[in-house]
């Protein structure tokens, strides 16, 4: 019997033959593959990007450099997309697979600590930030990336259902889930924004800058 996610990516827009390539090379030769956007949350970031017609993206968690090529299909002509990943070992694999992209251009890579290359940039530069990286540190990363949000601009923070575990009893040494938790609780009394959980593959969150 054919699957939900099947049918759902059936009678979406097809995944690029790039992103394909990158997708499967994750699964078969990384760690942990499975931390990769895939086909229809990809999709659903174009599309998001499409919506909110950014001049400047911010990413946090590059990994294999999926999802920034993933929003880098929408972005204007004159627009740009900085990301940020911590593994100085994921540079040259990133770097390679932007260069096979029409689109790789629009993307400026920084190799570092997320919360310091925030630093970097003025207040109120980004229009829309997508938050995937350390799941420890996502309050910060968000705390971080507001101020450089403009006013009306969008927030995407990516696993905050995280595989169920935020309605299960936490282990003592779980800090990815205590930190999801942490974000999820302070996110939800935090008057300066708007936002909303989707339960897309292992939880979505829209935040809006008030």
């Amino acid at each position: 019997m054919e699957s939900i996610d099947d049918y759902i990516t059936e009678h979406i827009d097809q995944e690029p033959d790039l992103l394909k390539h990158i997708y499967r090379e994750a699964q078969l030769k990384l760690l942990h593959g499975n931390m990769i956007s895939g086909h229809l949350q990809g999709r659903l970031l174009k599309m998001f990007v499409h919506m909110v017609r950014p001049n400047k993206v911010l990413e946090i968690g590059t990994f294999t450099g999926y999802s920034a090529l993933c929003m880098a299909e929408a972005l204007d002509d004159e627009a740009t997309l900085h990301t940020i990943e911590i593994d100085d070992e994921m540079e040259d694999l990133i770097l390679n697979n932007f260069s096979q992209s029409e689109y790789g251009e629009k993307i400026v890579l920084h190799i570092g600590d997320a919360n310091e290359v925030v630093r970097q940039f003025e207040n109120n530069f980004f229009d829309l930030v997508y938050i995937d990286g350390d799941k420890r540190d996502y309050w910060l990363n968000f705390e971080s990336v507001l101020p450089k949000t403009k006013k009306g601009g969008f927030i995407i923070a990516d696993n905050t259902l995280w595989h169920g575990k935020v309605v299960e009893k936490v282990k003592s040494n779980d800090w990815q889930t205590k930190g999801i938790l942490e974000f999820n609780d302070k996110l939800k009394c935090d008057d300066r924004v708007e936002k909303v959980i989707l339960p897309l593959r292992d939880g979505l969150t829209l935040i809006r800058k008030i």
